[in-house]
C-alpha cells in the first residue's frame, strides 16, 4: 500500500511540474497548441502571459519565452547614396521591442532574434535610404541629422508587421568612404603644400631684402667709416705739418737735428742696411760736428 502511495505522489508531482511553468521578469510567453498560438476565447487575441507562475496542459501547450525588454540592434556600417551621387558610410543603432508576441512569433519563425533584426534591419536601411537619397552630403552631415533619424523612424512604422515597435533610430557616425576619403586626404594635402611653398617663398623673400638692406647699411656705414677716418687722417697730417712749421719757424737747426736724427733712425733701424754715399755728403753732418776730428 505504501509504495502506490508512493507511485502515485511521483505521479502526481510529475504532473505537476509539468503543468505549472514560471516566466521571468523582463519576459513575457505565449502558449502553442497544436502549432497555433493560443488565443482568448472571449477577445481572439493572443494570450500573452506575464511574469509570474502560470497553468499549462501538459503534453499538449508548449510554452515560448520571449524577451519583452528594449533590444539594441548595433549592426555594421552600411554605404547610403546622396541626392548628388555621392557615397556615404553610415554607421546607426536601432532600439527596439515587442510589442506583439503572437504576429512576433509568427513573422520571425518561432521568435527567432537574428531573423528578426535582420528583416528590421531591412526596413530601417530602406528608410534610411529613402530619406538620405534626397539630400546632400552638407545637410546631412551639418544640420539636417536629427530630421533624417525622425523621418526614418516614422517609416519603419511598417515595422508593426513583425509585431515589433521601434522605440528609436541613431546615427552614431557619418563617414566617407575609403577611396574617396584618400582622394579628399591628398587634395588636403596637396593644397597644404601649396600654401607651405608660398609661405617658404615669401620668407626666401623677406630674407633677402633684409640681407640686402643690411648690406646696403653695411656698404654705408663703411664709406662713412673709410671718409671719417681719411678726414681724421688729413686733419692729424695737416696737424702734424703745422707742429713742423711752427718748429721750424721758433728754431730751425734744431728742427733740422731732429728730421735728421729720424732720417739715422729709420736708416740704421734694420742693423744690416748698406749706404753708398760720399764722405762729405751732408747726410752726416751732424756726424762731422760730434766729432771734428772727422774733417781731416
Amino acid at each position: 500500500m505504501k509504495k502506490i502511495v508512493l507511485g502515485v505522489v511521483a505521479i502526481a508531482a510529475v504532473v505537476l511540474s509539468s503543468t505549472l511553468f514560471v516566466i521571468d521578469e523582463g519576459q513575457a510567453g505565449i502558449v502553442v497548441q497544436f502549432g497555433k498560438v493560443k488565443r482568448d476565447s472571449d477577445s481572439g487575441l493572443p494570450h500573452v502571459y506575464e511574469p509570474g507562475l502560470h497553468f499549462k496542459v501538459p503534453m499538449i501547450d508548449e510554452v515560448r519565452k520571449l524577451d519583452a525588454r528594449i533590444q539594441t540592434m548595433d549592426a555594421q556600417a552600411d554605404r547610403f547614396v546622396t541626392s548628388e551621387k555621392k557615397d556615404l558610410i553610415i554607421d546607426s543603432y536601432v532600439k527596439w521591442r515587442i510589442e506583439d508576441f503572437a504576429k512576433f512569433f509568427l513573422a520571425t519563425g518561432g521568435g527567432n532574434r537574428v531573423q528578426a533584426e535582420a528583416l528590421l534591419k531591412r526596413k530601417i536601411n530602406n528608410g534610411l535610404r529613402s530619406e538620405i537619397g534626397g539630400r546632400s552630403i552638407k545637410d546631412i552631415v551639418s544640420g539636417e541629422r536629427t530630421e533624417v533619424m525622425q523621418k526614418a523612424l516614422l517609416n519603419s512604422a511598417s515595422s508593426s508587421e513583425l509585431g515589433i515597435k521601434v522605440v528609436d533610430v541613431r546615427i552614431k557616425q557619418i563617414n566617407l568612404p575609403l577611396e574617396v576619403s584618400n582622394s579628399i586626404y591628398q587634395r588636403m594635402r596637396a593644397e597644404r603644400n601649396a600654401v607651405a611653398r608660398e609661405h617658404r617663398s615669401q620668407g626666401r623673400e623677406k630674407a633677402e631684402f633684409i640681407r640686402a638692406d643690411i648690406d646696403r647699411k653695411v656698404t654705408i656705414m663703411l664709406a662713412d667709416a673709410q671718409r671719417r677716418s681719411r678726414q681724421l687722417r688729413g686733419e692729424g697730417d695737416a696737424e702734424a705739418t703745422r707742429i713742423y712749421a711752427d718748429t721750424y719757424k721758433k728754431n730751425p737747426e734744431f728742427f733740422s737735428f731732429v728730421r735728421s736724427m729720424e732720417a739715422y733712425k729709420k736708416s740704421f733701424e734694420q742693423g744690416n742696411d748698406f749706404m753708398v754715399l760720399k764722405p762729405d755728403d751732408d747726410f752726416f753732418r751732424y756726424f762731422k760736428q760730434a766729432n771734428p776730428a772727422a774733417k781731416h
